[in-house]
């Protein structure tokens, strides 16, 4: 496969940024995304360039470091995918691609496509953790738990913090981010404790970072890669507001 790459080259968070035409050739239908970048970089590196600066790390769909915006679609059209997970078997020979950072202004660009996601840290921080001292692991089954809540509690725990929902809403919203994680506890039991105090302090800490309101466009549930759904944001709205009262 030859393919032209349109890509985001920004050298510090000061410069302007400006989008770069490479020229790759030669690339297998069978090497994931990054692969291809990282073919793209060694060129680079051996005619004396400046490599493209992207985040990565397990590079099995797990992690969430490596967003970019693919063609306008964060991690690119493929449903469910992360950008790591994504092939280029999906690409027409001779394509031109386009490769962007994520959009928002909570996470500025660091270096070319690299972001700090540092806000959605602070958002943990705020409460999205279990405080109390629960002892050590219950034997299997000793804590019921509702096969719905259980259900629940673990599609919200799928979110791996990429910051595609924020890349993708029209307000840059971390609502679906936030949401996951404040339904993911406070649908079990250890999470009860602090469940008002957490949902506060969580919706308060977005709101504070700058990240945009949720007016329910959607965008963000259909760029998952873990399919979280959009009511798990209707759930997050009822716990600040029952916190709030």
């Amino acid at each position: 496969m030859n393919l032209t790459l349109k890509i985001w080259r920004q050298k510090d968070p000061q410069d302007k940024g400006r989008m770069v035409t490479y020229r790759v050739e030669d690339v297998s239908p069978d090497m994931s995304f990054l692969e291809m970048l990282d073919v793209l970089n060694e060129r680079l590196i051996l005619e004396g360039d400046e490599p493209v600066a992207f985040d990565h790390d397990c590079r099995e769909g797990i992690c969430g470091m490596c967003g970019m915006v693919i063609n306008g679609v964060a991690h690119g059209e493929q449903v469910a995918t992360t950008t790591c997970q994504l092939h280029m078997r999906h690409f027409e020979d001779n394509a031109v691609i386009t490769i962007e950072p994520w959009r928002a202004a909570p996470f500025p660009v660091v270096k070319d496509l690299v972001v700090d996601r540092s806000s959605f840290d602070r958002i943990i921080q705020a409460g999205g953790f279990i405080s109390v001292p629960a002892g050590s692991a219950p034997d299997a089954h000793s804590v019921p738990v509702k096969k719905e809540d259980a259900d629940n509690a673990f599609d919200a725990a799928t979110c791996i913090a990429c910051g595609a929902c924020v890349a993708a809403c029209p307000n840059g919203s971390a609502s679906l981010f936030t949401a996951a994680k404040i339904t993911h506890l406070s649908l079990l039991p250890q999470g009860q404790p602090e469940r008002e105090s957490r949902a506060k302090a969580m919706v308060e800490q977005m709101d504070a970072e700058g990240f945009g309101g949720c007016t329910n466009t959607g965008e963000c549930t259909a760029v998952c890669p873990k399919g979280i759904p959009l009511d798990t944001i209707a759930r997050m709205n009822r716990e600040y507001l029952r916190a709030s009262k």
